[in-house]
């Protein structure tokens, strides 16, 4: 089992940036990958970055990339999502999540643990 703590969320003008927090507890494997997901009001849950553990190989989804980076610090057991340049559009509730996956770059489907989410607002 794999239990995860999200932290960082917030309000921030466009242009700005914040920084997401994921604290993770159990095991971790070769296969192991975890990413972040948002979901805006009306809007289903979409993917927005993955790193795989042991690697550190990332995935973006296009909308983000060059300005959103997923990192993690194997030590702590954390992930992160830095992000910058922050549009109006990015508002959303992030959630952080695990999966222990098949290939490379796991499917959403395989991220079958979650955390319970933080709020990200940016104003125009």
């Amino acid at each position: 089992q794999v239990q995860l703590v999200e932290s960082g969320g917030g309000s921030v003008q466009a242009g700005g940036s914040l920084r997401l927090s994921c604290a993770a507890s159990g095991r971790t494997s070769s296969s192991y990958s975890m990413g972040w997901f948002r979901q805006a009001p009306g809007k289903e849950r979409e993917f927005v970055a993955g790193i795989r553990w042991n690697l550190g190989f990332r995935n973006y989804a296009d909308s983000v990339k060059g300005r959103f980076t997923i990192s993690r610090d194997s030590t702590k057991n954390t992930a992160y999502l830095q992000m910058d340049s922050l549009k109006p559009e990015d508002t959303a509730v992030y959630y952080c999540a695990a999966a222990y996956y098949r290939t490379w770059p796991p499917s959403s489907y395989e991220y079958a643990y979650w955390g319970q989410g933080t709020q990200v607002t940016v104003s125009s």
